[in-house]
């Protein structure tokens, strides 16, 4: 006979539906698809050949053993195709994702469980030929197959959330599993073992799973009607089926209550349909698109949060309860006050544990979030410095102009002055104004090639000369601290098909770069040195002479990998050289800084434009 605590036995359960759009139908023949569906018309076929089976002993058999029988061995089989039919979306390949598989793991724990509890039933009734005992110890197996479910909801597998949050959903089902034991040993556990009282036990139990259903009932609604697409119609059939469980349900146990049930009879068919449709549910969730997950909320965080602190509570009211109720006998409130003392370690234990993971990712946060705005007042100042450059660039272009004026004026007049009939000391000297002139007019032209912010064109182009270029204009602020700069260039290099200005702004930026790291007491000198490897231009910036200890570049920079450069500049110079086809490299060793720039060398003369100028003036910003 099953009685009424099997009927409680049932949690929720749901038939997902299956939807097509009225628009248009796309035919796609896919063997996994197909098998998938013929594997799932014979789980279901099955499923309804149980439930006819039950239909029909319940219809056309006596009331007697044979009845009995038949209906715990149909039931038994049915559990276990059920739990059986969760099995495939545990797979990882099928799911994914960690914390909706931890949402499938926990529902087949609850179903494990349940069919064991079935089991222990089938022992007595089936094996035995004998009624199960009440008080039944196996009872507390069928009241805790719901919890692993109703965590399996806390997990919230329709939000997307990280391995942190998902730490904190396994200390909360082990809270919330410690709390619903507490429950159970506290409200039925005593008129068990302490003190035996068939008739205060079988309504404790009752209440209690009755309580726990509502609970699951009342979760199962939040999540249908916050979840979208997949989600609220796989939730939306459990919230279905665990509410036809929990109404025919109550009618068993008013059939109970008047003496008109027995095992096998009329009231066991909604039950079986019900498991049936728990069987259903994970088949019929393969075929759905559960990937759509939304973001996680904070505030179901919060209200968890919230129900941990007043589950915690609650063990301090139930040992005030078991302490002031006159009705309660000696050895039962003992035994209530020891255990809720109990669970009070217990749960604070797991309270702590939750605390302490939550302020240590919060003191992470603070951490990220300050190195956060760090970088961003570094970005902006190196934002402000890049346009203070690009500014000065604009000056330098338009004092440049002005002064290729009187340059040219006085460039004529030392040259009729040169051709005119001086002695030939005054010549000499009319001379020399006409070379320093030429000199000025050569930097002046570098500086109006640097300034510009003309798009960027590819061609062919002398790195040689390009590196000449960089020299001049280098030149005078080296004197000017001391340090010198040394040019060793390669003979009959091919030219490389690049944009001239953009590859002038990548090598003054690296040779700054190292001009910055010298000092005129050790390292005082800056190396060029240019050579061909290859189908490469390697271009090297050192402190040291590369004649006497080849470089060694190991770290090579990606503007979009995890190894990119350590500034802003540095990053835009890798940009312009990645886009140039090349590669940008810097030396491992701190105290002797060095780079390498690799150039191809160009197959044709074709002249394409590409990069903005945005690029120019974010590499002319200062480390």
């Amino acid at each position: 006979m099953v009685g009424a605590r099997w009927q409680f036995r049932l949690r929720n359960g749901g038939v997902t539906s299956v939807t097509r759009s009225s628009s248009h139908c796309t035919l796609e023949w896919r063997p996994e698809q197909f098998a998938l569906a013929a594997r799932t018309k014979i789980w279901v076929s099955l499923l309804f050949a149980l439930v006819l089976a039950q239909t029909a002993a319940s219809l056309l058999m006596s009331r007697g053993a044979a009845l009995t029988i038949a209906s715990d061995l149909i039931q038994g089989t049915l559990l276990a195709v059920a739990t059986a039919a969760f099995f495939p979306n545990l797979s990882p390949s099928r799911r994914p994702s960690g914390h909706v598989r931890l949402f499938w793991m926990l529902m087949t724990t609850g179903m494990v469980f349940w069919l064991a509890y079935q089991a222990m039933w089938n022992y007595f009734e089936v094996v035995k030929r004998q009624d199960v005992p009440d008080p039944f110890l196996g009872d507390i197996v069928l009241f805790l197959h719901l919890v692993p479910m109703i965590a399996a909801l806390a997990v919230l597998p329709h939000l997307r959330e990280d391995e942190r949050d998902e730490r904190i959903r396994m200390l909360d089902f082990t809270l919330l599993l410690t709390w619903w034991v507490f429950i159970y040993v506290y409200a039925v556990i005593p008129w068990q073992t302490v003190r035996v009282d068939e008739t205060i036990y079988s309504a404790n139990f009752n209440f209690a799973y009755l309580t726990e259903k509502l609970v699951l009932l009342l979760a199962l609604a939040v999540l249908a009607y916050t979840a979208h697409a997949g989600w609220r119609q796989l939730y939306g059939q459990l919230l279905g089926a665990s509410a036809l469980y929990a109404s025919s349900s109550y009618v068993a146990n008013w059939a109970i209550g008047h003496k008109l049930y027995y095992s096998g009879s009329i009231y066991d068919i909604p039950l079986t349909v019900s498991i049936a449709w728990i069987a259903v549910t994970p088949l019929l969730a393969l075929r759905l698109d559960l990937s759509d997950c939304k973001p996680s909320r904070p505030v179901l965080g919060v209200w968890i949060t919230r129900l941990s602190m007043l589950a915690l509570f609650s063990l301090l009211w139930a040992a005030m309860h078991a302490e002031l109720d006159p009705q309660v006998p000696p050895a039962v409130k003992a035994f209530r006050i020891t255990v809720s003392l109990l669970a009070m370690v217990a749960m604070g234990v797991v309270v702590f544990s939750r605390q302490r993971l939550l302020r240590a990712e919060m003191s992470l946060l603070l951490e990220r979030s300050r190195r956060s705005v760090d970088d961003l007042k570094a970005l902006q100042e190196k934002l402000i410095h890049s346009e203070k450059l690009a500014s000065l660039g604009q000056l330098v272009g338009g004092a440049a102009h002005e002064i290729n004026n009187p340059l040219t004026a006085m460039l004529g007049y030392s040259d009729l002055l040169c051709a005119s009939n001086l002695p030939a000391e005054e010549q000499a000297q009319a001379a020399q104004i006409g070379e320093q002139v030429r000199r000025t007019t050569t930097l002046v032209a570098s500086l109006l090639t640097f300034a510009r912010q003309a798009p960027a064109v590819l061609a062919a182009v002398d790195i040689n000369s390009v590196l000449q270029t960089t020299v001049r204009l280098l030149a005078p602020q080296l004197e000017l601290e001391g340090n010198s700069i040394r040019l060793e260039l390669g003979a009959a290099l091919p030219p490389v098909l690049a944009d001239s200005n953009q590859i002038l702004h990548v090598c003054m930026h690296l040779a700054g770069q190292i001009n910055a790291q010298l000092n005129p007491e050790t390292h005082s000198t800056l190396y060029l040195h240019t050579h061909h490897q290859g189908d490469l231009i390697l271009v090297d910036f050192c402190s040291y002479d590369p004649s006497s200890r080849p470089p060694s570049f190991p770290s090579r920079f990606s503007s979009e990998s995890e190894n990119k450069p350590s500034t802003l500049s540095l990053n835009a110079c890798c940009r312009i050289v990645e886009e140039h086809g090349g590669r940008l490299l810097q030396s491992s060793i701190p105290d002797e800084p060095a780079f390498r720039v690799e150039l191809r060398v160009a197959r044709t003369s074709v002249i394409r434009s590409g990069f903005g100028a945005s690029i120019r003036a974010a590499a002319r910003s200062g480390s």
